[in-house]
């Protein structure tokens, strides 16, 4: 029922969509400073963190990969993405009790400030270099996939060219957090939470109408399924769904990407105190599984109409979920559909430009050691920020540039690799009182992610087939925390 939803209309639900993202930044950022821009005056009420957290977390990735892989067979088949969602749990709950009382004690601005006291100025500036190019690279590659749905069925059927749609998103993000920062999105972000749930919620719903069943009827149809298994145990170290390998890894992955990033963290670290705080991280992530858990449902649905109406699956499956929104199901399901995936990764985005401009203000300009005026940090602060959007804006265009796929999605997961180090680092400067060599910290950092990208492209033939996965950050930390061990000494 495309046919129904023409770019016309699309482009105006967009546009009151950040109509109402604008109005929001009005009201939060007509007072703001660099202290509620940087940590919203540390003053953000919990509850909205805790929401606003869950669109941030969900990327536009998420949003159309994770009901395709539930069919798609091989690594995350069915239900078994949950084992690492069960993961995430016992990775926040480490966040919860390690690692907010310590920035909360220590009263950092950027979490990376820690690095400094701990291991050294190198070590400092590393561990932030590592936020920034990870960080950079997977915000350009969400707005990238925005910026082709925008370029496909809202801007290009009026003859606008790619870069322009791409300096469109880029510039509508820049609009409504340059003045508020991270006090703006607080708020912009549970509401794009809510979008994006919306979205899943009324697939779900109109799926049943279209199959003439209820809620009932669609959890017995997914129990009886092929897509509802959960836990997989057989398979051994070596299958990728293997319930301890998923598990570890959900944990690895939460306490890296979340509890050693600025991004995330910065949202926490502007609540009112470490109580709050607190607070904020158990309701997210207890809501957090009852999200994913959605999403794995959706997914299964979506297969199951798929075969009950003789659609054939794509070849890539992330593209189910927008084929049945788009052309089977009511106009508003599309409708929500765009927006959802608009807002899952706008909900990163955003976020991530407020948060890449923290870190190079705080970690390389040195704001909160400078005895320059407010008023010349605001605008070094502003400049900052577009500088940071030019170059988003410039990464996106060469991955259109690039024309492969395959490549940019490399591209992503190798900044992924980058985190192993901040891991390291970490890990490295709580449990051990030992004092690194500072020249050797940075190419210690550097070897780490090499390492463990030759080690993992050869796994199967230097470990009787097994596979790291996601267990690569794992690797990767456990080499840089090896190579400071080796350069370092007993305090």
């Amino acid at each position: 029922m495309l046919s129904q939803l023409t770019p016309t209309i699309i482009l105006g639900i967009i546009a009151l969509y950040f109509l109402v993202l604008i109005s929001v930044s009005y009201f939060t950022g007509r007072k703001a400073g660099n202290a509620e821009f940087f940590l919203a005056g540390r003053n953000s009420p919990w509850p909205l963190v805790a929401i606003g957290m869950i669109g941030a977390t969900l990327s536009g990735v998420t949003f159309i990969s994770i009901p395709g892989v539930v069919g798609a067979g091989g690594e995350n088949q069915a239900f078994s993405y949950m084992q690492m969602v069960f993961g995430y749990i016992l990775g926040y709950v480490v966040i919860a009790q390690v690692l907010l009382p310590l920035y909360y004690k220590k009263n950092l601005t950027s979490i990376y400030g820690y690095l400094e006291e701990r291991l050294g100025l190198e070590a400092y500036k590393t561990g932030a270099a590592y936020f920034l190019l990870s960080r950079t690279i997977g915000a350009a590659f969400r707005l990238y996939l925005v910026a082709i749905v925008l370029q496909a069925f809202v801007l290009g059927p009026f003859g606008v060219p790619f870069f322009a749609t791409v300096a469109v998103t880029i510039v509508l993000i820049w609009v409504y957090t340059f003045k508020g920062g991270i006090n703006t999105i607080v708020w912009t972000d549970t509401l794009q939470t809510v979008a994006m749930i919306s979205a899943v919620v009324l697939t779900i719903i109109f799926i049943g109408k279209a199959m003439e069943t209820d809620i009932g009827g669609m959890v017995a149809m997914v129990r009886s399924s092929d897509y509802s298994q959960m836990f997989f145990f057989e398979g051994g170290w070596n299958d990728p769904n293997n319930f301890f390998k998923q598990f570890i890894s959900g944990a690895l992955i939460t306490i890296v990407m979340t509890g050693l990033d600025q991004d995330m963290m910065q949202k926490n670290l502007s609540c009112r105190n470490i109580g709050d705080a607190q607070k904020n991280m158990y309701v997210f992530s207890s809501v957090l599984v009852v999200a994913k858990f959605l999403f794995l449902s959706l997914g299964a649905l979506l297969y199951i109409y798929a075969a009950s109406i003789g659609i054939d699956i794509p070849e890539r499956t992330d593209e189910l979920f927008p084929m049945i929104a788009l052309n089977h199901l009511p106009a508003a399901v599309g409708i929500f559909f765009v927006l959802g995936l608009i807002a899952a990764a706008y909900s990163s985005a955003d976020s991530a430009l407020t948060a890449l401009t923290t870190s190079f203000c705080v970690d390389f300009l040195n704001f909160e050691k400078s005895d320059a005026s407010e008023q010349d940090k605001q605008r070094t602060r502003l400049y900052v920020h577009i500088g940071f959007s030019v170059l988003l804006l410039i990464i996106i265009v060469v991955f259109n540039a690039l024309n492969n796929k395959d490549v940019i999605s490399q591209l992503f997961k190798a900044a992924g690799y980058t985190y192993g180090p901040i891991l390291g680092l970490f890990t490295f400067g709580l449990l051990t009182n030992r004092r690194v060599n500072p020249r050797l910290v940075i190419p210690v950092c550097v070897a780490a992610p090499v390492l463990s990208y030759v080690l993992n492209a050869n796994s199967e033939v230097l470990f009787m087939g097994f596979q790291f996965g996601f267990l690569i950050i794992a690797l990767n930390g456990l080499l840089t925390f090896a190579g400071l061990w080796a350069i370092s000494e007993e305090a």
